[in-house]
């Protein structure tokens, strides 16, 4: 079973204006490992004190999945790790030559030194390790290689492929990931980002090129357009890929409204998976069809994501619709006359540009 690394508590909450608080990260981790994620990445003991402290009531929680801090691959950012009591670590170096030039001044055998000194010390301490290749998108596929390689000589863990700007389609990510699992070196992690509305598709196609995990957010949070969604590769993982997940829709509905809060992020009434309206059928076609099968026009039920079906009223509607909602309201309706009453539903729908609700229906119908 693929592995979900949700990375709200840390990338998710670099996205820009947001800020949590204690008591909302640990609500979050709480909420996350509940809803289903298989580990966390919790923050950057680096950043300092308050940081740390939180980290640490975290891991307080004695949450049974692994959980991960950030570091760039130095020895001042591990001892950080290590003082918190962390267990698990990504180790990020820049792996494009961008990255490596703006970091290192171009300087490979600085970056692989201080790679090998970390990863010793990481591993001396019994801890998981991960390789974070920062920029891995645009990095050469041999110098990829040579990190992977180097990091199975030193007894890294996994390595973390960064679409760190976004840049990836599918199909790339699949032919990327698929030449470095087919190294047979270390477990590949994906990480990608959602400047093109892709963070999401990649990281699941990274997964069916090989890799083993995928970073995620709770609805996208993250920097500039987010990262890839939990609620949606958590979804796809079980449904999409048939994965034996216990999913907790009260748990997973109760997670997205506690971020979206705490980051002060609306969800869009339409955003995949837990939008309020992704489960709502105006189209006469559609309700017809769902009135004869629930999943004639649904890829799944609304309640295993905490939602309701609904068929609100619309210039869209047909008689299916009509007839439905009257008889939820007790009439036993005339066809003929229903159907008479479209053009006028359609036209108060549409000069008001705000649905009827099944009592103004009902009004309407009985005075016709």
């Amino acid at each position: 079973m693929s592995i979900i690394n949700d990375t709200t508590l840390r990338d998710g909450e670099q996205a820009p204006f947001v800020a949590f608080n204690t008591q909302e990260k640990l609500k979050i981790a709480q909420l996350l490992y509940e809803s289903g994620a298989d580990e966390l990445e919790v923050g950057i003991p680096a950043m300092g004190k308050k940081e740390q402290n939180d980290i640490k009531e975290i891991l307080a929680l004695n949450l049974p999945i692994p959980i991960m801090t950030w570091n760039r691959a130095t020895m001042s950012d591990l001892e950080s790790s290590l003082e918190c009591g962390a267990k698990a670590v990504d180790l990020s170096i820049p792996v494009s030559q961008t990255l490596i030039d703006v970091k290192f001044n171009g300087n490979k055998d600085k970056l692989f030194k201080n790679l090998e000194d970390v990863i010793k010390l990481a591993k001396d301490e019994g801890l998981f390790v991960c390789i974070g290749g920062e920029d891995s998108s645009r990095a050469d596929s041999e110098f990829l290689k040579e990190v992977l390689s180097i990091g199975k000589s030193l007894g890294a863990d996994r390595f973390r492929y960064c679409d760190t700007i976004g840049i990836l389609t599918p199909m790339k990510t699949y032919e990327n990931i698929s030449y470095l699992s087919s190294l047979n070196l270390i477990d590949i992690e994906m990480h990608t980002h959602n400047d093109f509305g892709m963070a999401t598709a990649n990281s699941i196609a990274g997964i069916e090129a090989g890799a083993v995990s995928a970073n995620t957010t709770v609805i996208g949070l993250g920097e500039r357009a987010g990262n890839a969604s939990f609620e949606q590769v958590l979804m796809s993982l079980k449904h999409q890929f048939n994965e034996d997940r216990n999913i907790n829709a009260s748990k997973l509905q109760e997670l997205v409204q506690c971020v979206s809060v705490a980051a002060n992020k609306p969800i869009g009434s339409s955003r995949p998976i837990v939008g309020e309206n992704i489960f709502s059928h105006e189209s006469g076609i559609h309700v017809n069809g769902m009135l004869k099968n629930k999943s004639a026009y649904e890829a799944f039920q609304p309640e295993l994501v905490g939602l309701h079906r609904f068929f609100p009223i619309g210039k869209h509607s047909g008689t299916s619709t009509l007839l439905y909602h009257l008889k939820q309201s007790g009439i036993k309706p005339i066809t003929a006359k229903v159907q008479n009453m479209l053009p006028l539903v359609r036209e108060m729908v549409t000069n008001r540009k705000k649905v009827l609700n099944p009592q103004e229906l009902k009004e309407l119908y009985l005075c016709s």
